[in-house]
């Protein structure tokens, strides 16, 4: 008998007079759900219920459009989630143009992994990071199980496919000469999301998403509703410059429900900043970081001056102490200091000790 799991659900399939049969059992106990299986069996060894004629399998540009089309929808409170299928489907676009989804092999996802892994980006003629294939090979991989779900193809290649290993370490934190220099040179609106950045730990998209009802200057904090985890959703507080940045903000809205309202739209917050960026780093000389370190930065900062892991992870947002770890990037000066530090304290330690021992001694 052939039951697996998907989910919390198992589903049984068999080929049954050379076409093949699969559908939920709609149980999570596989005893029930093997008894399911064999009496469909039965059923149609019996003529009792007939076979539906096998989907048609797409081509992959039609599939691939009918994904986009449900992750719009899907993925509507995590509007980035769909942004980034958009951008990764082009490439594989490229690559598997109208093959059909059933003939999609383990073998042809690795080549187009070892493909893209030696192509470079079209902006930085760099060659494209790790973490650029593994997200298109995401993508690959959701579009497959989107297609099981519908019955259209049976397995999924790009789960027999090892990721790319990539190298999260971000070490990228701005000094204070740095930081001064950049912002004189970013433009508004830019300017400001960076200022919020610095002095609260927020995420680029939180920032842009900033409702104005959401913001209470008198009590000093703002509530952030976005994210997929609950630690993600919290009262974030603000201090003086964040504050006044705010304060301006509300000012200028003009009806808009976003502190940060898009050019064209006001309805609608902005989406990026990528080009502002570039251009206050091309002026101000700064060597290149990218708008997200300025999370990384304040976290860093938080923690040299004191603050416990528990809180920080708490204020970036963070359910688990260990993710934390990826943000905070100690300088080498504070490095030195503590060392320093260290040194004085084991010194001490061993002065009071060896007093101690000579006290001891002349009492004897």
């Amino acid at each position: 008998m052939a039951i697996f799991k998907r989910g919390k659900t198992y589903w049984y399939h068999f080929v049954f007079n050379g076409l093949h049969v699969q559908k939920s059992t709609k149980q999570g106990n596989p005893r029930v759900a093997r008894q399911i299986e064999a009496a469909c069996r039965t059923a149609l060894a019996k003529g009792e219920v007939g076979i539906m004629e096998p989907k048609s399998i797409p081509f992959f540009r039609g599939a691939m459009k009918s994904f986009l089309a449900w992750s719009g929808t899907e993925h509507r409170a995590h509007p980035r989630t769909h942004v980034r299928y958009v951008t990764s489907s082009k490439a594989l676009l490229r690559h598997f143009k109208d093959a059909p989804l059933d003939r999609i092999t383990p073998e042809d996802v690795e080549k187009f992994k070892a493909e893209r892994g030696e192509q470079t980006g079209q902006l930085t003629g760099k060659k494209l990071r790790p973490a650029t294939v593994n997200r298109e090979l995401a993508c690959l991989k959701a579009l497959f199980n989107f297609a099981i779900k519908g019955d259209v193809v049976l397995k999924n290649p790009v789960s027999r496919v090892n990721f790319l290993e990539e190298d999260n370490e971000q070490t990228r934190v701005l000094n204070y000469k740095e930081q001064r220099k950049y912002l004189a040179n970013a433009s508004q609106p830019l300017k400001d999301v960076a200022v919020i950045m610095l002095e609260t730990g927020m995420r680029p998209d939180e920032v842009y998403r900033i409702r104005v009802e959401n913001v209470h200057l008198k009590e000093s904090y703002l509530f952030n509703p976005y994210g997929k985890t609950k630690a993600a959703k919290r009262k974030i507080r603000l201090n003086r410059t964040a504050r006044e940045v705010l304060k301006k903000r509300l000012s200028a809205a003009n009806g808009s429900p976003y502190a940060f309202p898009g050019r064209t739209d006001p309805n609608r917050p902005i989406l990026k900043m990528n080009n502002a960026h570039t251009l206050a780093l091309t002026e101000s000389k700064v060597n290149y970081f990218r708008l997200y370190d300025l999370r990384h930065t304040w976290a860093t900062r938080a923690a040299m001056s004191g603050m416990d892991l528990v809180t920080l992870a708490a204020m970036l947002g963070h359910s688990r102490i260990q993710m934390v770890l990826r943000y905070v990037h100690p300088t080498e000066e504070h490095q030195f200091a503590e060392m320093r530090r260290l040194e004085e304290f084991t010194a001490a330690k061993q002065i009071a000790e060896y007093e101690g021992e000579d006290a001891q001694v002349s009492m004897q």
